[in-house]
């Protein structure tokens, strides 16, 4: 276990900017910063980070939390896992207590997975520069290839001997487990119980996670033998999920998101080729075809790519296919054609980095237009070829979501195909109708697309909040809509109050040296709260005031309870705030909660007595209604009275107007 202090040490230095920041490209908004939810797709940004407060929250999925949640959450580590994740981000040292031999054992195993892959890279990267296989096969071939040295070691390649067990044999001298090699797929155990090098006699390019983690391995082979697969990659296993995974993003998330434009390419050597032309925001997708997965992880950082595949006609006709799937998920792409069948590496090598680099930054071409001029020139003056052609264009621009960017691309498109734009737009609007049909979405949406109104499905009907965490935004809580709720919410909204203002010093009736918390609670005493976390919430906090400390908001955003956890997250949060424009347009000025906090807190207690008496009330007309006694119905009809009186006094305070 790790010692408190070093935990406490751990998450005062962690920046929740920071930690988030390594994974979400995140963009100032107001007070807040905001970017794409990693947990969730989605095209609109609804996922927040509070710098001062030093938590996030999405308002579209609901996840929310610290520093170390977002780890635990992203990385599904465990506690222990992500603290020692955060203390090796800021050089923190890791002092620990010791745990039992089952615990130990059970955190782990899924470490042992990274520790063995890490070890194996080591060992593969040590041959290639030190052993007499790796020197006179491996970085001769790397060299052969025109790779400089600091790009070898940058995405630390290695050499696989050419023998059975040359890993097995030298992990399990220095105490690995072969169980480990098997599960990363390292090793693979025959039939007969045999277990042997997987990858033997390659070139090795490790995989590493988000977080720089080696998770896998590609291994190309050298030999000339055409029963000997080119490639070899690391199977499936509880770290390494390919279709999760894009070849040299760690090396290029940074880039990424400085440039603002990803460059997608198809092989391990293409990625190493662009780097070398000192351009680095530039991934491929690990010997498989894009995902969908892969393009949501492009569009954390950047919502623009560009494609740089071969340019044959077998690499032309691949992008194409793909391609499609980017357009879904909203992001802009581009498209560089090579000439005579060159791919990046090749083309890099040939004309060097300078040109190489000149070459791409020039001969963009958005998608739409390049797979129209692609396909055009393919089906030449063939009526029937171009007719299938131009349906096929117009079948990749209903895919893109946003109804301005397919309008534009419509107009360019009719020009060049020489078809009336409203012939192509009434095509865009049948494709557009079946798939909603097809969907079971219905006309109304399809009706509104094709007159012009653009769809909205995100949480916010005019953007994201300029100032989402300021403590005057109430709590945007789902499922509120509904009477019954009432109850529920009034609870939340004492919660809410105690978390931002409970620290806070009573200012009104002459009342002196008192915060609002202890002054919320000694009014709470008559109150019994229905919602179970609420009330753990609620005794929490009386309990610390009995000890004589004053709870704040983040013992509660950072409580162990995960339950807790989230609903002080929730109440600390909004996604809605008040624009200036209101006033400024409108001429309506609303008050900001804090100018009068005597109103808001009374209001707040006040709203909930009143809740819980009109329950009484309703109690008791229904015992009333059930009684025989005249006598019990005598006292019964006193109690109503009292608490009719009661409910009139509240609603005095609160401006409500009561049916006698």
């Amino acid at each position: 276990m790790i010692y408190q202090d070093t935990i406490n040490k751990i998450m005062d230095t962690s920046r929740i900017e920071e930690v988030v920041g390594d994974f979400v490209s995140l963009k100032k908004r107001g007070t807040s910063l905001i970017g794409n939810c990693p947990f969730h797709n989605e095209k609109t940004p609804s996922f927040h980070v509070s710098v001062t407060k030093g938590i996030y929250k999405c308002f579209g999925c609901g996840k929310g939390g610290d520093s170390v949640r977002f780890i635990m959450d992203h990385e599904k580590y465990s506690y222990p896992e992500a603290l020692k994740y955060l203390a090796q981000k800021y050089n923190i040292e890791i002092e620990e207590k010791e745990e039992s031999p089952e615990v130990v054992q059970a955190n782990n195993a899924r470490e042992s997975l990274y520790v063995v892959s890490l070890y194996a890279a080591n060992y593969f990267a040590n041959e290639l520069w030190t052993g007499e296989q790796g020197r006179a096969i491996g970085l001769s071939y790397f060299k052969e290839r025109g790779f400089r040295e600091d790009i070898i070691k940058k995405f630390e390649l290695g050499y696989s001997p050419d023998q059975w067990d040359a890993l097995i044999l030298s992990a399990a001298s220095a105490g690995h487990k072969e169980e480990y090699l098997e599960k990363t797929g390292l090793a693979i155990r025959n039939e007969k119980g045999k277990v042997y090098d997987r990858f033997r006699g390659r070139v090795m390019f490790p995989i590493h996670s988000f977080t720089g983690r080696v998770i896998g391995f590609g291994g190309r082979t050298l030999k000339t033998d055409k029963n000997v697969p080119k490639y070899v990659n690391s199977p499936e296993s509880d770290i390494y999920h390919k279709s999760n995974v894009l070849y040299g993003l760690f090396q290029a998330k940074k880039a990424i998101r400085d440039a603002d434009n990803c460059y997608l390419v198809e092989g391990y050597a293409d990625v190493l080729s662009v780097h070398q032309a000192n351009i680095e925001n530039v991934v491929a997708s690990s010997g498989t075809s894009l995902t969908i997965e892969q393009i949501r992880l492009i569009g954390r950082f950047t919502q623009n790519v560009t494609i740089l595949y071969d340019g044959d006609a077998a690499g032309i006709k691949a992008s194409l296919r793909g391609l499609d799937m980017i357009l879904e998920e909203g992001l802009n792409v581009k498209v560089v054609n090579f000439p005579d069948g060159h791919d990046p590496d090749s083309y890099m090598h040939k004309v060097g980095a300078g040109a190489f680099k000149a070459y791409i930054e020039n001969n963009r071409k958005d998608f739409i237009l390049y797979k129209a001029d692609t396909l055009l020139k393919e089906a030449g003056t063939d009526p029937i070829k171009r007719a299938g052609i131009i349906r096929d264009i117009v079948e990749s621009i209903a895919k893109i979501p946003d109804d301005i960017k397919a309008s534009v691309f419509i107009r360019e498109c009719s020009h060049l195909l020489q078809v009336e734009e409203r012939m192509l737009m009434t095509e865009l609007n049948k494709i557009r109708s079946a798939k909603f049909k097809k969907s079971g979405q219905g006309g109304q949406q399809y009706q509104q697309r094709s007159s012009g109104q653009q769809q909205s499905h995100t949480p916010y009907p005019e953007g994201p909040p300029d100032n989402l965490f300021d403590d005057d935004a109430g709590p945007d809580l789902p499922g509120m809509d509904n009477p019954a709720d009432d109850d529920l919410l009034q609870e939340h909204e004492i919660v809410r109050l105690l978390l931002a203002f409970g620290h806070e010093l009573v200012s009104w009736d002459n009342i002196d040296n008192m915060y609002i918390g202890s002054f919320i609670m000694q009014n709470l005493a008559d109150v019994t709260f229905e919602d179970e976390i609420c009330q753990l919430i609620i005794q929490n906090y009386k309990e610390e005031i009995e000890n004589g400390h004053l709870p704040i908001a983040n013992q509660f955003i950072k409580n162990e309870n995960r339950k807790i956890a989230d609903l002080a997250i929730t109440l600390s949060t909004s996604p809605y705030s008040l624009s200036e424009n209101w006033y400024n347009k409108h001429q309506i000025y609303v008050r900001d909660e804090t100018v009068n906090l005597k109103a808001t807190i009374l209001g707040g207690l006040y709203h909930l007595k009143k809740k819980k008496v009109e329950r009484l009330l309703l109690g008791l007309l229904q015992e009333i209604k059930m009684e025989t006694d005249p006598v019990n119905q005598d006292i019964l009809m006193g109690k109503y009275a009292f608490m009719k009186n009661v409910e009139r006094e509240i609603s005095k305070f609160l401006g409500s107007v009561v049916i006698k």
